[in-house]
C-alpha cells in the first residue's frame, strides 16, 4: 500500500501539484484508476479533498496532466534534433537524450499503462498520441541521417527509443532498482543504436 503522507510541511501550489502528481501515479498503479480515489490522494498528499480540487477536478485530469508533461518532454526533443547539425552521431545522442531523461516516477507512468491498456488508449484516442507522435517524427528523423536506410534500420531506431518501455517489461517480476532498470534501458539503447551505425 502507498503510504506517502506528506506531513504539515508547506507546499507552493506547483509543488502540491507535482507531489498530487507522483503520488496519484502510484495509487493508481498499485490499486488501479478505477479503486482510487480522489480523497485517498489527498489524505496520501495530507490535503484535505477541496485543496486537491483546486489543482484537480477529477482523476483523468490528474492522468491527463502525467501524459501531457511527458508528451510535452517529448515534443521538446524532437524541436531539439530539428535544430542540430545533420550527422548520423545525433542518432546516438537524441536516443540517449530520451532514455536518460526518464526517472522513477517516469518509469511510474510506463507501468501504470501497462497495467491499464484501456485508459492509456481512450487518452490517446481522445486527445491523440502526445508521446509516440513525436517520438515517431522523431524516429523518422534519425532514420533519414543515415546514408543508406532501409526497414531494419527504421526498426532498430524504434526500438532504441523504446529500450525503456521493454526493460521495464522484462523487469516484472523481478526485485531490480529503478536505477538499474534504466541503466539496462540506456546499455540496450547503445547497443542498438550501435548496431544501426555500424550497418
Amino acid at each position: 500500500m502507498v503510504e506517502r503522507m506528506i506531513g504539515a510541511r508547506r507546499r507552493d501550489g506547483a509543488e502540491t501539484r507535482q507531489e498530487a502528481l507522483r503520488v496519484a501515479l502510484d495509487l493508481f498503479t498499485e490499486q488501479g484508476y478505477e479503486a482510487t480515489s480522489l480523497r485517498q490522494i489527498a489524505d496520501a498528499l495530507g490535503i484535505n479533498k477541496a485543496s486537491l480540487y483546486y489543482h484537480f477536478p477529477n482523476k483523468e485530469a490528474i492522468l491527463r496532466s502525467v501524459f501531457e508533461r511527458r508528451g510535452s518532454e517529448a515534443a521538446e526533443l524532437l524541436a531539439w534534433a530539428e535544430r542540430q547539425p545533420r550527422s548520423p552521431e545525433l542518432i546516438r545522442e537524441a536516443v540517449l537524450r530520451w532514455v536518460d531523461s526518464f526517472s522513477a516516477e517516469k518509469l511510474q507512468g510506463i507501468r501504470f499503462l501497462r497495467g491499464n491498456p484501456f485508459i492509456g488508449r481512450a487518452l490517446a484516442d481522445a486527445e491523440g498520441d502526445r508521446i509516440g507522435d513525436p517520438l515517431g517524427r522523431l524516429s523518422d528523423l534519425l532514420v533519414g541521417l543515415l546514408p543508406e536506410p532501409d526497414g531494419a534500420d527504421a526498426v532498430l531506431v524504434r526500438m532504441a527509443l523504446l529500450s525503456i518501455n521493454a526493460a521495464v517489461e522484462a523487469a516484472v517480476g523481478a526485485d531490480v532498482p529503478d536505477t538499474d532498470v534504466i541503466a539496462a534501458a540506456r546499455a540496450a539503447a547503445d547497443a542498438l543504436v550501435r548496431e544501426v551505425l555500424a550497418r
